[in-house]
């Protein structure tokens, strides 16, 4: 099992595939882009799927969700999830994306065996959607949306992150418009993880506010205590359910003390968590010739540090010098 010692066990596993991304969103990258990963540093197919048959056989992960960057950029994307589709136990098998590419490739992941998708849409307006993310590509979204629910690829959940003086006001019609299609909506609060550094606490919306906007339509009531589990969204029934709607608080409201997450970069290295400052590398064991245990045991040792908490807010937190592109969600 990966332990830290604080008695958390991580049974889920992010991968990130790529660092790419083919949106320029304000909160995560410049307009300009940022210098990729060289190829060469990229862990291969073949290491990505000994590492998750790892992580799967002998490190107790029950659960593997596929980010970036932009994991649909990710070429043979089909052929990683087929590979872990055939591991036993199988994982729950999801992604996280901004969408873009699945209306070509919702079916073929569904039947290469994903289970369900997350994707990040913060607005409804195309306008908006252009001055958030610098590309004009709103109803591509909206097509891959509607094509992961064709490929029953549910339920299909949608993330939103809401900007003070840009999008907040748009919280309820979120809200609105997921519930007339089933989607299941996850608003985030906007965290410090951009690469230009601008991230302003006094800016972004609380999930105190999102929760009070949406409280002006609909009835929101808690879920049974306990429901939550280890999830990272506090979530609530909407006008008596069975929809709910979820708000991740990662600032003003963390929840680490749950937190059962471990997590893989592109180039193959394991952070504990998402506000990380160190990182341990199983890239170089692996090409060096690490076997399996000796590759579980840096997994393993690497998780144990663990801190209790990311610390957002207190005196003596840094923002990870990766940005959350190059991290992976």
């Amino acid at each position: 099992m990966l332990l830290d010692s604080f008695g958390r066990r991580a049974v889920d596993l992010r991968v990130s595939l790529t660092d790419r991304c083919n949106l320029r969103c304000g909160y995560c990258m410049p307009a300009e882009g940022l210098p990729w990963l060289p190829k060469a540093e990229l862990l291969t197919d073949a290491e990505l799927v000994r590492l998750m048959d790892l992580a799967v056989t002998a490190l107790g992960v029950r659960e593997i969700r596929f980010t970036g960057g932009e994991p649909l950029l990710r070429p043979g994307l089909a052929g990683l999830v087929a590979a872990c589709a055939a591991l036993t136990p199988r994982p729950e098998l999801s992604l996280t994306t901004n969408g873009l590419g699945l209306a070509r490739l919702a079916a073929p992941l569904r039947e290469a065996g994903l289970d369900r998708v997350n994707v990040s849409l913060d607005t409804l307006d195309p306008v908006v959607f252009h001055r958030l993310t610098r590309r004009d590509r709103h109803a591509d979204v909206l097509a891959g949306l509607a094509a992961a629910e064709t490929a029953g690829l549910r339920p299909v959940k949608l993330n939103a992150v809401l900007m003070r003086g840009v999008n907040e006001g748009e919280a309820a019609g979120l809200l609105e418009w997921c519930l007339e299609r089933g989607y299941e909506l996850r608003f985030i609060e906007q965290m410090p993880l951009d690469a230009q550094r601008g991230w302003d606490r006094e800016a972004m919306v609380s999930a105190e506010e999102i929760h009070a906007m949406l409280a002006q339509r609909f009835t929101l009531t808690p879920e049974p205590r306990g429901a939550r589990g280890s999830a990272p969204a506090e979530r609530w029934l909407v006008d008596g359910g069975p929809a709910r709607v979820g708000i991740i608080a990662s600032v003003t409201r963390p929840f680490c003390r749950a937190c059962d997450r471990t997590r893989l970069t592109a180039d193959g290295q394991v952070r504990d968590c998402l506000f990380a400052s160190e990182e341990t590398d199983l890239r170089g064991a692996l090409r060096a010739g690490a076997d399996d245990a000796e590759l579980a045991a840096l997994w393993r040792t690497a998780m144990w540090g663990k801190k209790a908490a990311a610390g957002i807010g207190e005196p003596s937190f840094a923002q990870p010098s990766r940005p959350m592109s190059s991290i992976g969600g």
